[in-house]
């Protein structure tokens, strides 16, 4: 299996070969001119991907080799984007894949086992909230278009929300290990649904209500939708119960009404979202804008520099397939579905070959997050669904959601090691 090292770096390779091309083509439309950017470019983006391979190739030599050359293709791709919108965003970008990369290599590092985790499942639910909360302590958080999710820290904005994420997931995957077997007996019965021990589901249930009553405080529906998701996933993972899915899209509907009438924003958005045209000009321009770029793309796209996707508001964090669709087109557009869908093929094969309950959980939960996060987004701009506002993974900038997505990419590879080793062992 260490050969699988050997395909990682040829993928990697290719993945740096087409961004840096991607790159060149941008400067040659923007400024008529290839230059030595693209040169410098294209050392530290190899230099970077290989300090990256190096590490996994001493540290989890047995992992998924496709896992980190779709992340660096998904990320390469959307920093040129980035900086096709915004050349100031660009440097920033940049700087936070640095950090991102190394946030991976120090996890891998730093984490050989992760059997341990699951013991302390209590504390990564409280960290988890803590984490949450943080953006309402005055003086820190800051309000940044409606959501008080963001604090600020000198200089920089971090949204603590991204990483209370995978701490939930670790939370749920430790408890439902431990607690899984009992959750599928049903003891009780409330009209014609079978329940477990509330003793049982209970303190489950208990976790998961705060952490979402203080993302709906905090306006932040879109990483509310990514929490129920997750925890519908991983208990239905544990208990192979589709009742419970059932009971979740009762309640999610529910809830979804409940929002709707409590929150104005809610009803603009799905205002928004079932007639933009009502009021293309003002609330529904960012979706009218976008629904031109992606036509004006067609099959081929326009070509990276020779669109106008900077009319599209929030075009580099909430619109950035929008902008990816306009000058790539359909192929292009398609081709970051395709590594979507590839990385989430990756992380479920990774949670099917593990042994271990827990990890299973775990590379379940965390590929669910990744792939219905970017489910929603692309969904929203496509008007599949209404516009929540989280981020495309690896693809949008951000630092917080570039860092967390690392982390979630060392924690399934380093499973995905594991598996392999204990298999050989």
């Amino acid at each position: 299996m260490k050969g699988t090292r050997g395909v990682e770096l040829t993928l990697l390779i290719v993945g740096a070969v087409v961004t840096v091309a991607a790159y060149g083509l941008l400067n040659l439309g923007v400024r008529a001119d290839v230059g030595g950017l693209v040169g410098g470019f294209g050392l530290i983006l190899l230099g970077l991907l290989l300090g990256a391979h190096i590490v996994v190739r001493f540290a989890a030599p047995y992992a998924d080799p496709l896992l980190l050359p779709l992340a660096a293709l998904l990320n390469g791709v959307g920093y040129v984007m980035i900086a096709r919108l915004n050349s100031g965003l660009a440097d920033s970008q940049l700087a936070w894949t640095f950090i991102g990369v190394g946030a991976f290599c120090v996890t891998l590092i730093l984490v050989p086992d992760l059997g341990w985790v699951a013991n302390y499942r209590y504390t990564l639910a409280l960290a988890g909230v803590v984490a949450l909360m943080l953006p309402l302590i005055p003086g820190l958080g800051v309000n940044i278009n409606g959501a008080q999710i963001w604090l600020r820290v000198g200089p920089f904005s971090i949204q603590p929300g991204e990483f209370a994420k995978i701490l939930f997931a670790a939370f749920l995957a430790g408890y439902l290990a431990d607690k899984g077997d009992l959750l599928s007996i049903s003891n009780r019965k409330i009209g014609l649904v079978h329940i477990p021990d509330l003793r049982h589901f209970g303190p489950l249930l208990s976790a998961v209500a705060v952490a979402l009553m203080v993302m709906v405080f905090q306006r932040d529906l879109g990483s509310s939708l990514l929490l129920f998701t997750l925890f519908m996933v991983m208990i239905y993972v544990a208990t192979q119960r589709l009742a419970f899915v059932a009971a979740g899209l009762v309640l999610f509907m529910g809830g979804a009404v409940v929002a709707w009438r409590m929150f104005s924003h809610v009803q603009r958005r799905v205002d928004i979202w079932l007639n933009p045209f009502a009021d293309p000009k003002d609330a529904g321009f960012q979706i009218v804008e976008a629904a031109f770029a992606l036509a004006d793309g067609r099959i081929g796209g326009t070509g990276l520099g020779s669109g106008t996707p900077n009319k599209i508001p929030y075009a580099d964090t909430d619109m950035i397939f929008a902008a990816i669709g306009e000058e790539l087109g359909l192929l292009g557009a398609t081709a970051i579905l395709a590594a979507f869908m590839f990385f989430v093929s990756a992380g479920f094969r990774v949670a099917a070959t593990t042994t271990d309950t827990f990890q299973k959980l775990l590379a379940a939960g965390l590929t669910s997050l990744l792939g219905f996060q970017a489910f929603i987004i692309i969904g929203g701009v496509l008007r599949v669904l209404p516009l929540t506002g989280v981020t495309l993974p690896f693809v949008s900038y951000g630092g917080s959601s570039l860092i967390s997505n690392y982390i979630i990419l060392a924690l399934l590879m380093r499973i995905s090691d594991s598996s392999i080793r204990e298999r050989r062992a």
